[in-house]
């Protein structure tokens, strides 16, 4: 098991996601601003999941000074300030990026220009004693948090170019969708799952679901040898 570490994890995705570690068996600690208020979302947690989980509430550089992996899931806005304040907490530590850099208009959802081309590639930059993989900006939020049973009918795309981080994240897939993560290249192509959310948020407003993304084509012998490489 690893010691997870979610900044940002008072949030929908983030509150979704330590449910799912944690279930999963993982020790997670929910960072916030507030310590007070990842508090209550830890002792929430740990209520409805029962005995034998372990999540905790801290500050998120509480979060990051004391996990193996940390999962950024903060909102866009404020990003850098976040990878600014957390660098030394964060230095030489697994980092998973699930931001999606959106904006809202009376179109609906779209994706904002980051100049280093993702949020993803803006963490790597910013933290350059870590190791950034991209994964968990598709998943539904709501479905993390509700549905008793692995997310089975989606899949977690995974991009990075540091080997142990995209390893770490497709191996944390599976406490979502029961089946490891699916490789989908470079750090670079972050840039496509993260815009990729504003499409998804516009078909569930459209057909009012909360579809995820899955790949067809992929026998299980495929993604368990993809997975072991």
């Amino acid at each position: 098991m690893r010691n997870i570490g979610i900044i940002g994890g008072t949030g929908p995705q983030g509150k979704g996601l330590a449910h799912r570690f944690a279930r999963a068996g993982h020790p997670v600690a929910i960072g916030s601003r507030s310590a007070e208020r990842s508090a209550q979302t830890a002792q929430e947690l740990n209520t409805r999941l029962g005995g034998g989980t372990s999540v905790r509430g801290t500050t998120n550089a509480g979060a990051a000074g004391s996990c193996d992996i940390a999962v950024l899931a903060v909102p866009f806005q404020g990003f850098a300030e976040v990878l600014r304040n957390l660098e030394a907490d964060l230095a030489d530590k697994i980092v998973i990026c699930c931001v999606n850099p959106l904006g809202f208009d009376r179109q609906g959802a779209h994706g904002l220009y980051v100049p280093e081309g993702s949020a993803a590639e803006q963490a790597a930059a910013a933290l350059g004693g870590s190791a950034v993989a991209a994964a968990f900006h598709n998943v539904s939020a709501v479905r993390l948090r509700d549905e008793p049973g692995p997310l089975d009918d989606t899949d977690i795309l995974v991009a990075g170019d540091d080997p142990d981080a995209k390893s770490a994240a497709m191996e944390l897939s599976a406490a979502v969708t029961g089946r490891t993560g699916i490789d989908a290249g470079a750090l670079r192509n972050a840039r496509v799952l993260e815009q990729l959310t504003a499409v998804l948020i516009s078909v569930n407003k459209n057909y009012r679901v909360s579809a995820g993304i899955a790949l067809s084509g992929l026998a299980a012998d495929v993604r368990d040898r993809a997975g072991a490489a």
